[in-house]
């Protein structure tokens, strides 16, 4: 692999500076390099961030691949800027043992486009009655440390205690999908003033914050770690906050839908804003800002929920929840952290790519950009603005809410240890 050399780059929006990349490694990172030979990318302007990481990837496969595949799904990510997705376990059959999880993984190494992660389900089926071979999935090739019935809520107690208490024995994480199930029967978006002007079933806020409540304090009685998949209220991030000042090891995510969308674009009934949980109040979006701000929440992570076009192109109530993310996700983030001020080009690198690394033990990526460290990097032209087109999408699906809407960055290259994944935008 001949070496790269990236000329005049803000690396995590610092001072322009030469990075020089020798096969999977960082060689030096300084001003004025040269390297005779190397392949050179003119980078004046640009933002370099390590590769970044997402802690709640939907690939679909197996099973759903008319959604998407590991392929389109880390074409996608790559897209993005993403070096490392981690697939969540609601596919067909669940990931619920050993062999379905290194399925999934080897196609992960197979594409190449990032590195594949999958998460492993906490019960059997996403049954939420028997705890799943989580042992098993964690000692075979896929290394699992992450576990989840996204999608579905563990919401018996003691199965989450169990869980807990299972995965403190090889430092593994739940992660929960905090949602008490009897609470949001029927539920279709969010309980307050437009669910009772539209007549839509609502979905309270209490469904969330109870579980949160509930999990951070076993997670305290047994001593282990507890992960809250996209969380959503103003609520949510009070309870984490406290949790946080008693020591408790929680660490939670927000989606970039839920820093930028509201329940008033339901008012619309286009089914492109239904997902779970749903957008909420505009008070719930600026304490979440506020919260990713001052560390409260920890990621960002991206909830890439891809669904085909006969699932979202139709009636409200008959309509899957979820959106796609991965290909928007850092330009929703500069929307509306880094141009309001609220994070710095290195707070995005921490919040979407160290801290979920860490979260989730994954080997090689959340580093610092310098010398010695893996060369898993994304260039970002943070100057450009323009319209989302999902036409252009790497990602199987078309399912996202932002198609016409004007949104500012857009990465121009992605590298994979040294390989390039994406190339002037376009897939390599």
């Amino acid at each position: 692999m001949s070496k790269i050399l990236i000329r005049g780059a803000r690396v995590l929006g610092g001072e322009p500076q030469d990075v020089l990349i020798d096969g999977e490694i960082i060689e030096a990172v300084g001003t004025a390099l040269s390297a005779e030979g190397a392949q050179v990318v003119e980078a004046e302007g640009k933002v370099l961030l390590p590769g970044l990481v997402d802690l709640h990837t939907h690939l679909r496969e197996p099973g759903r691949e008319d959604s998407e595949t590991v392929l389109t799904g880390t074409r996608a990510a790559a897209s993005g800027g993403y070096t490392a997705v981690f697939a969540m376990a609601n596919t067909f059959p669940v990931a619920d043992t050993a062999g379905v999880v290194e399925q999934v993984w080897r196609l992960g190494r197979e594409h190449g486009y990032c590195d594949v992660h999958p998460i492993g389900a906490v019960t059997v089926g996403l049954e939420g009655k028997k705890l799943a071979e989580l042992g098993a999935m964690h000692e075979s090739a896929a290394g699992v440390t992450v576990f989840s019935d996204d999608g579905k809520c563990v919401d018996d107690a003691v199965i989450m205690r169990r869980a807990l208490e299972y995965v403190k024995a090889f430092g593994g994480v739940v992660a929960q999908h905090a949602q008490e199930p009897r609470l949001t029967e029927g539920a279709q978006m969010n309980e307050g003033v437009v669910s009772a002007e539209l007549g839509l079933g609502g979905w309270p806020a209490v469904a969330e914050e109870s579980i949160i409540a509930r999990d951070v304090l076993l997670a305290d009685h047994v001593g282990s770690r507890v992960h809250i998949c996209h969380l959503s209220t103003a609520g949510s991030v009070e309870i984490v906050r406290w949790a946080k000042s008693r020591g408790i090891d929680v660490t939670a995510e927000v989606t970039p839908h839920h820093l930028l969308l509201t329940d008033e674009l339901v008012r619309t009934y286009n089914p492109v804003y239904k997902v779970n949980p749903p957008l909420r109040t505009e008070r719930d979006v600026m304490a979440l800002r506020e919260a990713l701000s001052d560390g409260t929440i920890d990621i960002v992570a991206t909830d890439h929920a891809p669904h085909p076009h006969e699932d979202k192109d139709c009636e409200w109530a008959a309509a899957a929840m979820g959106m796609v993310g991965l290909e928007t996700a850092l330009s929703v983030v500069q929307e509306t952290m880094v141009d309001t001020g609220l994070l710095d080009w290195a707070g995005v690198a921490d919040r979407m790519s160290f801290k979920p690394a860490v979260i989730g033990r994954a080997a090689g990526h959340g580093r610092p950009v310098s010398a010695g460290e893996p060369a898993n990097l994304a260039l970002v032209d943070t100057a450009y603005r323009g319209q989302v087109d999902p036409a252009g999408f790497a990602s199987r699906s078309r399912n996202t809410p932002y198609e016409g809407r004007e949104l500012p960055g857009r990465v121009t290259h992605t590298w994979l240890r040294g390989k390039a994944t994406l190339v002037d935008g376009k897939l390599a």
